[in-house]
């Protein structure tokens, strides 16, 4: 019964890749990974700075190269946001990320694991902003400051609302 499974999905394989069919299922998918990463981007370009009244995407402190999404299983993703602060030594490069946490944790409408990193080499202290935007424990400790809960919010409001 083995040898007849391994021979049938031989056969079956072979068929799919002489019709061309899982080169269409692979542009497919690599399609799908496009669309759910411009649909993280739409989310994540009206953020505000949190010094300025201009958004993030205005500052290139995200873009839609920052995006990148991986399918992890069937309707679950992995998506790493790579931003860059406007200056090395930006005070609030971990208050960008924490918007990016919550308005992402809240708005998107499939199962995901979140990755924020700092851009490699544009802030003096990525590392250690990119242990705490990644530790579920500092951010949850982080939201539950009223003082910095208001500034979140203030920081991720829709401008229409």
């Amino acid at each position: 019964m083995g040898i007849v499974s391994y021979l049938l999905s031989f056969t079956v394989d072979r068929l799919l890749r002489i019709s061309g069919f899982s080169e269409n299922k692979n542009v497919l998918s690599a399609r799908k990974m496009d669309e759910k990463a411009l649909e993280v981007y739409d989310v994540i370009r009206t953020i505000r700075d949190p010094e300025k009244p201009n958004t993030l995407e205005e500052l290139d402190v995200v873009s839609e190269k920052c995006v990148q999404v991986q399918e992890l299983g069937e309707d679950e993703y992995l998506i790493v946001i790579r931003f860059s602060p406007t200056v090395p030594h930006c005070s609030l490069a971990t208050l960008i990320g924490l918007c990016l946490q919550v308005k992402l944790q809240r708005c998107l409408p499939f199962k995901h694991k979140l990755e924020i990193y700092i851009s490699e080499g544009t802030h003096s202290t990525e590392e250690d902003i990119n242990k705490q935007i990644n530790d579920k424990e500092r951010v949850a400790a982080a939201m539950e400051n009223p003082t910095l809960c208001e500034m979140v919010e203030q920081c991720i409001m829709e401008p229409d609302d």
